[in-house]
């Protein structure tokens, strides 16, 4: 199987040190190519499904908190899968635990497709789907570092992160007309197919490595290892914390259908919304990484963080549609700060811990947006969306300048790398 795989896709030497790396040495490697694919093709599908059952919660209760909640049920999970299924990710060959991750939703989504499944029932499903996510993402970052373990990780990464938030601005946009014209059940099943096309690539693709082999422990002193190593390590803390900024200026997401309600527009509308914060993201990826350089991207996190969730504030200026989307569009263009801060920490973390330390980062971002995206639910549901998107990104606003100076007194990387 790896031999086929690299003849299908034959990985690319490291361009020499003394020239600059492109976008071209990222794609030049097969591996890279056939795991980004893997990625795009179940992308859009999840934004289907999300679509799908936030009009449906939306369309039975009429209530904002509610939508808010099922919304957050997507993320909420990554507390279990981020602390207890985190170490999958290193403990045993990286390509096998996605692909099991995979088959494994594949199965949950097509029985969330079930006509006539009620609506705890899908939740339930959504939970055990959402779960499966850090396992699976845990070891694709890791891998992708083993891939590319030079510069061409943090464009490879910024690869990824456009085509994620293409993928997410296609998806969300497409769920609404899907979910508009055809059925809810139709988006489930497209999201369950895109579950095996992932599957299929990197079995086919992807080449079989070995686990890292680190010494198997208890679940528990697994866990503890890895929350030791990314609470204690001051910069690999600060990278984290910077990237849970994400919870906060993502709130108008989960309150995109009853903030188009509240403007008098239907789920198109609420699919515009979904899609405009990743559409800003994927074009001030591509210019960041583009345009500043490798050494002063750390640099400009901390001020762009606070950019993107201050500018959410504007909301209480109860702008239309289309003020609202060029606000949630401008808002995910300068979190385009989080490539940089995402890159610095997977690179800076111990390869045979790499998979679990993303995983629970990852995790404590999706707690924090679960957390954040039901509170925020509650505001709306007392108040306006409005009201609770601009609370969001003062408080996201103040943290952020409060993380920025923390990260300015942060030792180099290279002195903390060593002490590791």
């Amino acid at each position: 199987m790896a031999e086929t795989a690299e003849r299908a896709f034959p990985a690319a030497d490291a361009p020499p040190p003394s020239r600059r790396t492109t976008f071209r040495d990222v794609f030049a490697d097969g591996e890279f190519r056939a795991i980004w694919l893997a990625e795009f093709a179940s992308i859009a599908g999840d934004q289907f499904a999300r679509v799908a059952l936030t009009v449906i919660v939306y369309q039975r209760t009429g209530s904002p908190l509610l939508t808010a909640l099922t919304y957050a049920m997507t993320y909420l999970p990554w507390l279990v899968g981020g602390l207890f299924l985190s170490d999958l990710a290193d403990r045993f060959p990286r390509r096998d635990v996605m692909i099991t991750a995979d088959l494994t939703r594949l199965v949950l989504v097509g029985v969330m497709a079930v006509p006539g499944m009620p609506l705890w029932g899908l939740v339930v499903l959504l939970f055990a789907v959402a779960t499966l996510n850090a396992p699976f993402q845990g070891a694709r970052s890791a891998l992708r570092a083993t891939i590319m373990p030079d510069d061409r990780y943090t464009l490879g990464l910024a690869v990824s992160q456009v085509t994620r938030e293409v993928g997410v601005v296609g998806g969300f946009v497409a769920g609404g007309v899907i979910v508009s014209v055809l059925h809810t059940r139709t988006a489930l099943l497209i999201d369950a197919g895109t579950f095996a096309v992932s599957a299929l690539l990197l079995s086919v693709a992807g080449r079989s490595r070995p686990a890292v082999g680190r010494r198997r422990q208890s679940r528990l002193a697994e866990m503890m290892a890895g929350l030791r190593l990314v609470f204690t390590t001051g910069r690999l803390r600060s990278l984290m914390l910077l990237g849970w900024l994400g919870a906060f200026y993502t709130v108008p997401e989960a309150l995109a259908v009853p903030y188009a309600a509240r403007l008098h527009h239907g789920s198109l509308a609420a699919g515009l919304i979904f899609a405009a914060g990743p559409l800003g993201s994927a074009v001030g990826m591509v210019v960041f990484t583009r345009l500043v350089r490798p050494a002063d991207r750390l640099r400009w996190m901390g001020p762009m963080a606070v950019a993107a969730c201050l500018i959410l504030v504007t909301c209480l200026a109860r702008p239309g549609l289309l003020g609202l989307l060029a606000i949630v569009a401008g808002s995910g263009l300068l979190a385009s700060y989080q490539i940089a801060a995402n890159a610095a920490f997977v690179l800076a973390a111990p390869d045979d811990r790499r998979g679990q330390a993303y995983a629970i980062a990852n995790g404590g971002m999706n707690l924090g947006q679960g957390v954040l995206y039901v509170l925020a639910g509650v505001v709306a549901s007392a108040t306006t969306p409005a009201i609770a998107v601009a609370g969001s990104g003062l408080i996201g606003a103040a943290l952020a300048w409060w993380l920025a100076v923390d990260w300015r007194r942060q030792p180099p990387l290279t002195a903390e790398r060593s002490a590791g």
